[in-house]
């Protein structure tokens, strides 16, 4: 009894703070695609949406940003809405628009090497985790054999995942799929040599479409290339 307590201690210091808080703030100045926060997200190279208010109880969100340094952000995108029978929002960004950083952040898509390595990780800490045999499906649908940044910002937008957590050599990172930065990083030890490629998942392979440059390959490598 006394040792399983002290590996669950142990296993506690992990996470504890890993995952960057979402922080709701509100734009103070716009110069282009510059922007000044009247409070800092909690993570440099995080990401978050802008909101605008029409007023009559309606909003919208109009961009994504990313914050470049204490306080500063740009705006990295306005392709915010996926659906041919939607308008395009073409709301420019104001002084005064709220801000939420580290959207959908509780929905965490994890890639790790192995079942016992991912079942650690999700048993420590309390977030949505999207199984990754979703991401497996979408990458069998898209014709593509492993992750890039391309398909997991792609993956992101069309299934709401706000982090991408992912278990590298030695590591652990949080991956914003949006900015495309890392945004927080710590050593992990006890992993294994061995790892399943492209990542763990219930299939025995990614089956991708005739074009894919997908195939056998080096977990830890593919993961270094995040």
């Amino acid at each position: 009894m006394y040792r399983i307590a002290l590996v669950l201690l142990m296993a506690l210091p992990l996470f504890a703070g890993f995952f960057p808080s979402t922080v709701h703030t509100s734009i103070a100045t716009v110069q282009g695609d510059t922007l000044t926060l009247k409070s800092p997200l909690s993570a440099h190279g995080m990401s978050g949406v802008v909101i605008h208010n029409y007023g009559n109880d309606l909003q919208a969100i109009t961009a994504y940003i990313a914050q470049t340094s204490y306080g500063h952000a740009k705006i990295i995108s306005r392709d915010v809405i996926h659906h041919e029978e939607l308008p395009t929002i073409k709301t420019a960004v104001t002084a005064g628009d709220s801000v939420i950083g580290g959207y959908l952040y509780h929905n965490v898509l994890l890639l790790a090497p192995d079942a016992d390595t991912y079942s650690k990780i999700t048993s420590s800490y309390t977030r949505n985790w999207i199984h990754p045999d979703l991401f497996a499906i979408y990458l069998s649908k898209k014709g593509e054999g492993y992750p890039t940044k391309e398909n997991l910002n792609s993956f992101a937008k069309e299934y709401q995942i706000g982090l991408i957590a992912i278990v590298r050599r030695g590591e652990f990172v949080l991956l914003d799929p949006i900015s495309g930065n890392i945004i927080a990083q710590k050593s992990m030890s006890g992993l294994p040599k061995s790892a399943q490629f492209p990542f763990y998942m219930h299939f025995k392979e990614v089956r991708t479409g005739w074009f894919s440059q997908g195939g056998s390959g080096n977990y830890y490598q593919t993961m270094e290339a995040l």
